[in-house]
């Protein structure tokens, strides 16, 4: 199916969603347009507020103009891909133009957060469509296992660098810092459980 009739698709199932309880998202992966409810615990919520206001605060000095914000779709139509991240550096006039998505050429950088229901998506589907949309920097987040992955250097549908961190650690990202001392794992009860 080319991406034009697939695009239409996800339109579709977008006003089908808007009709649901509860918060959904629509993508297009290998297989095409899908439906998902999204329910992210408030550890997931947390963890994503925590670099986006990181992010945000470096911006301003290596990047004016551009802002970490969660929510929109990005979309590649020469691959055949629409995804949400977590959280994305994009450019902040995107926010006000029409449509439902982000060019991913805009993109700087994605940040995806582990999901207990869902964890091959990130370190499979994504890691591979991610350097193919040519977006410079991922970020992986696990708060399953609380470690972090980050890379970088695409090249076509890989990434040619992988570093390797744990919660607690100083993140380089890109040409920013990710502070990850308090970030929590999933189904530990508070500070001191979440270093290894």
């Amino acid at each position: 199916m080319d991406y034009a009739k697939m695009r239409a698709i996800a339109e579709d199932l977008s006003a089908y969603a808007e009709r649901l309880e509860g918060s959904w998202s629509v993508e297009i992966g290998p297989s095409g347009p899908f439906l998902a409810m999204m329910c992210p615990s408030k550890r997931h919520e947390g963890t994503v507020r925590r670099i986006r206001n990181q992010l945000n605060d470096q911006l301003s000095a290596t990047h004016p103009g551009y802002i970490c914000e969660n929510g929109p779709e990005i979309e590649h139509p020469s691959i055949g891909r629409m995804r949400r991240p977590d959280a994305v550096v994009i450019p902040e006039a995107v926010l006000d133009e029409e449509g439902l998505t982000v060019d991913a050429t805009q993109v700087l950088a994605v940040i995806e957060i582990v999901s207990p229901s869902n964890p091959n998506n990130d370190y499979g589907e994504k890691l591979s469509e991610y350097p193919a949309m040519g977006i410079g920097h991922y970020l992986i987040v696990d708060p399953r296992t609380g470690t972090i992955e980050v890379h970088s250097e695409p090249c076509r549908d890989r990434y040619a660098r992988k570093d390797p961190y744990i919660f607690g650690d100083a993140v380089p990202f890109g040409p920013w810092t990710v502070e990850t001392a308090d970030f929590r794992r999933y189904g530990k009860p508070g500070p001191g459980n979440d270093k290894r």
